[in-house]
Formats: structure tokens, sequence, C-alpha cells
């Protein structure tokens, strides 16, 4: 079963803390060791080894900086400004481009089907001699203060952006995580030029009120690379989480959402500090969220995987039996266990977003 991880961080770890994902795990948590990254992002999870061993086929990489009004100790890359943001995140393409063009063995841009179907297509035969499998990327902007007007959507997607969140807190298009709001005018203008592009539109991070009238109007593709079911976390005051009229909307729009493996997204309260060995939170609270899912849309074709991994937090927060993204198959065998079929497992840890993909990025 091929796995497609609709969220990492990939750049913004790169620029922060100097992380090569062409290393192992265990390289880069040695090399780590000491200092405080471990302290203020948690032990790595990723690695490009680790890619192989789990069959991560493709991730989707974002492009993502930090708004200055919520930086914390340690936050470089950040914005105080549109300006700031669009350079930053042109910085981070060309940070991607580099990667793919100094390592053409481990990691490809994906921007089209036909990129798509060649990296599926590796991971389907043995591998070379190199004896591994190159790794899609797929561009998706996290916040969308770095698009300054929507004229310059024509740039963005002639540089191989295919996706677009307008929210990670509120951004001058919607609001967004912990800052409450609905669509700005800027942001139902925006939403409306993205649509003659056919972006794919991310709800992740964005405030309910904006989600639900983005499922309302816009007319592109959406989708949720990264959030969990808000009605499996009571009691967690926050807007991260997805509400079911929303998840239902999704389903109704032929959506998918990327559940994430964090401890702190799973049970609410839970905090790092009060952690202990992670054995608080076990994988099966993921798969209630995967099955959440399943059931409100009565198939499994709606519900994947969005790790997050290396997101602001690592192997101190998940659950006790990942110690890497090596193991994300382990939540296939947690939904056979409970009753799901392998044709559910393979939907969930990659074929859905696979269908999506094929359905919605140009030929």
């Amino acid at each position: 079963m091929l796995i497609i991880d609709s969220h990492q961080d990939l750049a913004w770890n790169m620029l922060t803390y100097g992380r090569d994902y062409t290393r192992s795990v265990e390289e880069t948590r040695r090399l780590e060791a000491g200092t405080n990254i471990p302290a203020r992002n948690g032990d790595c999870l990723i690695g490009w080894p680790e890619y192989q061993r789990g069959n991560i086929a493709v991730v989707f990489a974002t492009l993502y900086a930090t708004p200055a009004r919520k930086m914390e100790p340690g936050d470089i890359v950040v914005y105080k400004d549109s300006a700031t943001a669009h350079r930053l995140y042109r910085e981070q393409i060309d940070l991607y481009r580099t990667l793919t063009d100094t390592h053409p063995d481990k990691f490809r841009l994906i921007t089209s089907t036909s990129e798509l179907d060649s990296v599926i297509a590796h991971w389907s035969t043995p591998p070379p001699d190199s004896g591994g499998h190159p790794v899609g990327l797929i561009y998706l902007m996290e916040g969308a203060d770095g698009i300054r007007s929507p004229h310059e959507l024509a740039e963005w997607w002639a540089l191989g952006l295919r996706m677009i969140g307008l929210a990670w807190a509120g951004t001058r298009y919607c609001g967004g995580t912990d800052d409450p709001g609905p669509l700005t005018d800027e942001g139902r203008r925006l939403i409306s030029a993205m649509a003659e592009f056919n972006f794919i539109l991310d709800l992740s991070h964005m405030d309910e009120a904006a989600a639900r009238e983005s499922l309302d109007r816009y007319e592109g593709p959406v989708m949720a690379t990264h959030a969990n079911c808000a009605a499996l976390l009571r009691g967690a005051e926050t807007n991260r989480h997805l509400p079911d009229d929303v998840i239902r909307g999704l389903i109704e729009r032929a959506g998918v959402i990327g559940l994430i493996p964090l401890n702190t997204f799973l049970k609410p309260g839970w905090t790092r500090k009060s952690g202990g060995r992670r054995a608080e939170v076990p994988l099966d609270a993921l798969i209630a969220h995967i099955d959440h899912i399943c059931q409100m849309a009565g198939n499994s074709e709606h519900a994947a995987i969005g790790s997050d991994f290396d997101g602001g937090f690592g192997l101190q927060s998940i659950p006790p039996e990942l110690d890497s993204i090596a193991d994300l198959p382990l939540i296939a065998s947690k939904l056979m266990e409970r009753g799901y079929s392998q044709t559910d497992a393979a939907n969930v840890l990659g074929g859905n977003w696979l269908r999506f993909l094929r359905r919605h990025l140009p030929a």
C-alpha cells in the first residue's frame, strides 16, 4: 500500500533547524542530540530512508511562514506583511527546486497528473540499484498572505503551485486558528479568481464560518489536508478542528480529509509536559477519527493521512506505536483489526488522495 501524506512542513524545517531530509531519522536525531531543537520541535520523524520503509510515495510539501504576531522564541521564518510572506514563499519554492535538482533520485516535484503517474509508476516496480524510489513533492501554500493580490495567481500557477489554504492563523482573506471570522471581501475575490485556474482549496486552519462559506461559494475542488474531527474532541477550546457539518460538506463535494496523529489533536488537554512516555494516547485514537469520517460518508473514500510530522512537534507528541514516518503503515493494520477491508485501508493510506489528485491536477 502506497502512502500519500498530505501535510509536511519540509522547507520550514530545513530553514529553521537545518534539517536534511536525505538523511535518516536516526542520523538527524543523533546530530540534534544536545541541542535545543528536540526541546523546541521534538525529535525528528522524517527522513528519506524512512520514506522508503513506509512506502511514502507522495507528500504535500508546504510553503509556510509564521505571522509576526504569532511568532514564538526561535521562529525565524516570519513575516510582518504580504510582501515579506511573498518573498519567503518564493524562497521556499527555490529551496524545493534545489532539493529536487540536487537529489533527483530521491525527490521529484509534481505539478501535473503525468508527473504524478510517473512517480507512482516508479513506486509500483522493484527499486533500482540505488535501492529506493523518488518521493513526489506537491506544493501546498499554508496561509495565503503571500498572495499579494488575485492578479498574482497566474504567477503562482506558473511556479507550480496547485493547492492553497487561505489561513493558518487569521489572514486578510479569512478567519483562522484562534482568530475567528468569515471570509473577507478580499477572500471572496481570491477564491473566485482561484476557481478560474482550478486551484485546490485547503480548508485546514480556516475558521468554521469561513470554511462553511467556502464550501458554498468556491467552485473549484476542496479538501482538508490536516484536520481532525471536532465531534471527538469535546472540551477542546479551539476552532482548529472540523465540525461535522464541514466534514459533511467536504464529503458532498467529493473532498478528502487528512487526519493528524498528534496527541494534542487526539486527546483534549494533552500536553507534551503531561504526556510522559506518550502512553496516554494510543494510535486507536487516530483510527477513531478516520472511522468517524468513514461512518459519516458510508464508505472509506474520504479519510486519509495528513501527518504534519515535524510541523512544530516530534516523537514526544505522537502515539507510542509510532517512532517515525516509516510506521504509518500500522494505520492499515489497525483499520483491518476494526473490520475494514484491505481495499478500505489502501484508500485511507493513499488511494483517496491519489484519486483526488488525478481528478484535479492538470494533465
